[in-house]
């Protein structure tokens, strides 16, 4: 039997590995694809607001750092897709550094973290730790859901 700490993890790392299946072997357009209007929804568009998710909760929030956002085009990621190999690219780098960045941080973390109550948005609010990773992946899962539905429309490809 696990831990809770190590059972979060392995819930986000489902759902971060969900996430890569659901865009392998489409296309840059078709990564690009928005769904139905007026959303900015598209695959590309979340891979870029879960690394702008992955940044905020781990860099900003859990560490307090207090640099510039990511991917803060007015759409949290949405906006500003094109569909390149670049783009593409720059997503799927962006987003894996930010994975790799929210692991170190899990790494140093214990199951009696879980309770520690931190602030962030400048002291305006305040969350423990074990909210924090559970809202993480609820945002996974709710937009792996999305993912989901976007590779049915774009190749009739469904499932895990």
């Amino acid at each position: 039997m696990s831990d809770e700490l190590s059972n979060y993890r392995d819930y986000l790392d489902q759902y971060r590995q969900t996430l890569v299946r659901k865009c392998e072997g489409l296309t840059p357009a078709q990564l690009a694809t928005r769904s139905v209007p007026p959303s900015s929804m598209s695959l590309l568009g979340m891979v870029r607001h879960l690394a702008r998710v992955e940044h905020f909760w781990f860099c900003r929030a859990l560490s307090s750092s207090d640099g510039p956002r990511i991917y803060d085009d007015g759409d949290a990621g949405f906006a500003d897709v094109v569909a390149t190999d670049e783009a593409v690219a720059e997503a799927f780098a962006e987003w894996r550094a930010q994975v790799a960045l929210g692991d170190a941080l899990l790494d140093t973390l214990v199951g009696t973290d879980l309770g520690r109550e931190v602030t962030f948005r400048r002291g305006t609010e305040t969350a423990t730790v074990r909210d924090i990773l559970v809202h993480l992946i609820e945002e996974y899962a709710r937009h792996c859901g999305h993912a989901d539905l976007l590779r049915e429309c774009l190749d009739g490809v469904t499932g895990e």
